[in-house]
């Protein structure tokens, strides 16, 4: 298993979510499950078959939480203004001036819409020890976009 790079905040999350599914989302399940079998023959019964196929994704997320917490390396943005795992990074692009706001972040926390995108990504590579007023390009599918970087938190 490699590092798994988190913020604190994402890190947080993950503990949270664990703590929902162990306590409150098992207890549910099970509660299910005792319904279930109260109604009879297992064989034709859906009630069961549905929460015993919840109890399996539930604790295979268990499991997959539990597995990126013990390696999780937690990170935080530098302070020199050089892009790192952690900084948010304010780019122009240059051709249009539009201007484009992103946090590098680790695998797990990628969510492009939302404005988190991974560092082993092609623009989070490319950004990752630049600095403010650098130029990058970056190769996409559509072509060549050329970026300079504003800020770098």
């Amino acid at each position: 298993m490699t590092t798994e790079f988190l913020t604190k905040e994402k890190k947080t999350e993950l503990e949270q979510e664990l703590e929902l599914l162990k306590t409150q989302k098992r207890a549910e399940i099970l509660e299910r499950l005792a319904f279930a079998k109260s109604l009879g023959d297992l064989s034709e019964n859906a009630e069961y078959h549905t929460s015993k196929e919840a109890q399996g994704k539930n604790e295979a997320r268990i499991a997959q939480i539990e597995v990126i917490l013990k390696h999780a390396e937690v990170v935080e943005a530098s302070t020199d203004g050089t892009v790192g795992l952690g900084s948010t990074v304010i780019l122009v692009k240059k051709d249009s001036q539009e201007e484009v706001t992103y946090q590098i972040v680790g695998n797990e926390e990628a969510d492009f819409s939302a404005g988190k995108i991974s560092f082993e990504s092609p623009l989070g590579s490319a950004l990752m020890n630049q600095q403010k007023s650098n130029i990058i390009r970056v190769e996409t599918p559509k072509g060549t976009i050329t970026y300079v970087i504003k800020e770098v938190k």
